[in-house]
């Protein structure tokens, strides 16, 4: 049975990290970072289906029938107990790039298999980005100016020329 997932780019440049991090010594979580490499499909973002698990995202899950919803962090951050997953455990990286109602089978660290399913993406990052208008809210939400592009200037523009430097540069000397 080969494993799917989808993982950002973002998602997949921290799963190669993880890999090559020498701390990662557990066999456990190398092969299962090996899995998931090798199975993932990597999308940009803004591409990401609203249904799949990606880095932040708040998921509803089961293991062999037991239930929990957590969210799926980068590591262990300080935080009441049960309100994170970190994808640097066998379960939060089994999660990760799952979309809703797929099944992972992992190894865990007492040699017993168990069944991991997502049931449901309760929040994803991506979706909330696009739901948001993305970036442009966040930014007029912190209160700092927006960038505006304009396309080189028309014809027959009148506006002062390229400035001249104070400094006559080495020849001067």
């Amino acid at each position: 049975m080969r494993d799917q997932c989808l993982l950002t780019t973002k998602d997949f440049t921290l799963l190669e990290a993880m890999i090559d991090d020498p701390l990662v010594r557990d066999s456990l979580l190398h092969e299962l970072l090996g899995r998931k490499m090798a199975a993932a499909t990597v999308v940009f973002r803004e591409d990401l289906p609203e249904d799949a698990a990606s880095l932040n995202s708040r998921v509803t899950f089961s293991i062999d029938g037991r239930r929990d919803t957590r969210i799926l962090t980068t590591g262990r951050m300080t935080t009441p107990v049960g309100m994170l997953l970190p994808v640097d455990t066998l379960r939060g990286l089994a999660l990760l790039g799952l979309s809703e109602g797929q099944k992972i089978i992992i190894e865990n660290a007492d040699g017993f298999q168990e069944q991991v399913l997502l049931e449901t993406v309760n929040y994803q990052p991506e979706r909330a980005m696009r739901g948001s208008d993305g970036f442009l809210v966040r930014m007029r939400l912190a209160g700092k100016p927006t960038l505006r592009l304009l396309k080189g200037g028309a014809p027959g523009r009148q506006g002062p020329g390229p400035e001249k430097p104070d400094d006559p540069g080495p020849s001067a000397a």
